[in-house]
């Protein structure tokens, strides 16, 4: 049975490969993409919308089966910490209420290793309000993937994170047992993992971090 999907983040690096893969998934027959510009992209199957997030609308949002959330920005690009949050859970969580009032039952986000609503720290306490209120909707079948790296060519400079992903790289044999979870991932197999992971339908909600992201998508 062919399913539809809903994407945002689409620009983005895991975005991208979401995007790219869902239109060639033969399990898809529509893909829409809520986006705040024209993508460059053409495809029979899909279905670009450009928003405005801060004024979205429920005719914005069609009727479809499968929600995939990409969004995220930095906090320097984004210019305050109050923008960001806007940006990175407001955004995701009030797409995921839209989607679900139209019928969708299933939904994977990409938050960040460690996200957790208690944490001291602030991106990691916003990624995770973002799974907690996303967990809240009421969706069948709920899959957070927690990277922490991710691999791939951005569009933008992130100075500290190429830095960042330089270091994890050299160092991703050693980090094994309770540092698994902080191996970088390429962006491509992540997005593949997403995708995997909706196709199983299993229900409930599952909190992905890197071994799971290998056990979906072996190599």
């Amino acid at each position: 049975m062919t399913r539809s999907a809903l994407l945002v983040g689409a620009t983005g690096l895991v975005g991208g490969q979401l995007l790219a893969r869902l239109l060639r998934d033969p399990h898809y027959d529509r893909l829409t993409v809520l986006a705040r510009r024209p993508l460059t992209v053409d495809h029979p199957r899909l279905d670009v919308r450009v928003v405005d997030f801060d004024a979205l609308k429920p005719a914005d949002v069609p009727a479809v089966d499968d929600v995939y959330g990409a969004l995220g920005t930095t906090i320097r690009k984004a210019g305050t910490q109050q923008a960001f949050r806007t940006v990175d859970q407001h955004y995701t969580v009030e797409v995921a209420r839209m989607a679900h009032a139209t019928g969708a039952r299933r939904i994977a986000v990409v938050s960040s290793v460690g996200a957790a609503s208690a944490s001291r720290n602030f991106y990691l306490r916003v990624k995770g309000d973002m799974e907690e209120e996303v967990d809240a909707v009421g969706y069948e079948q709920v899959e957070i993937f927690r990277p922490s790296f991710i691999l791939g060519p951005r569009e933008e400079r992130r100075t500290a994170e190429r830095v960042g992903m330089a270091m994890a790289t050299l160092v991703a044999p050693v980090l094994v047992g309770p540092a698994q979870p902080y191996r970088p991932l390429p962006a491509g197999r992540l997005a593949a993992a997403m995708i995997a992971a909706l196709a199983r339908g299993t229900g409930g909600t599952a909190v992905r971090t890197y071994a799971d992201v290998v056990a979906l998508t072996p190599q």
